[in-house]
């Protein structure tokens, strides 16, 4: 069904930001890489990437190796090297607007202030590509966000993380069998408060 898709999972590179809320979408991407046997990445300018067999069906996994405001970089290259559409492009990322464990998938949407989105609308030109959204939030009244999603999750949050990581390597594949539609059914949680996408 996506014969071109790349699912590209957002982080920052090197151990000192591995566990880190900022870096869901590398988690995501590495839970569905083990669970399909992938055993190396291929090391490229711009980021790593392996390529999944999934049935009959294949499709890239790709991690940035920038930093996070300039992941762009990475999804620009593939795109002209691969000649894939926009919407083939399929953003795996934190978001402190969503509820620890909630997961939000959107066919478009804004940059939702996720400098990595940021970095990818610009390269793109559009926003118009699909993205799912994994849930770190809600930051405490007056802490600053940034520090916050470059912190590390309490050890009382982790098995909520490891069940939304789970839950959101489940939800790719569903995307990848069955579409769009039936991921975004099966799910997708409420909206969150003030929430447009």
């Amino acid at each position: 069904m996506f014969p071109n898709l790349i699912v590209v999972g957002l982080g920052n590179p090197g151990p000192r930001y591995a566990a880190t809320r900022h870096n869901l979408g590398f988690r995501v991407v590495e839970r569905l890489a083990a669970g399909h046997s992938v055993r190396s990445w291929e090391e490229r300018r711009t980021c790593d990437v392996a390529p999944v067999e999934h049935g009959s069906i294949g499709f890239l996994l790709v991690k940035p190796s920038t930093y996070m405001n300039l992941s762009g970089r990475a999804v620009a290259e593939l795109r002209t090297e691969r000649e894939i559409r926009p919407d083939e492009i399929l953003a795996v990322v934190d978001d402190i607007a969503l509820p620890l464990g909630q997961l939000r998938l959107r066919r478009r949407g804004s940059d939702g202030g996720h400098n990595g989105l940021k970095s990818i609308i610009a390269e793109l030109g559009t926003a118009d590509f699909p993205r799912l959204r994994l849930g770190v939030g809600p930051v405490a009244p007056g802490q600053d966000a940034a520090e916050f999603v470059l912190s590390s999750f309490e050890r009382d949050e982790e098995k909520t993380v490891e069940e939304m990581v789970e839950k959101a390597a489940r939800c790719l594949e569903v995307i990848v069998d069955r579409g769009f539609d039936r991921a975004m059914g099966e799910y997708n949680a409420p909206p969150a408060e003030g929430e447009n996408g």
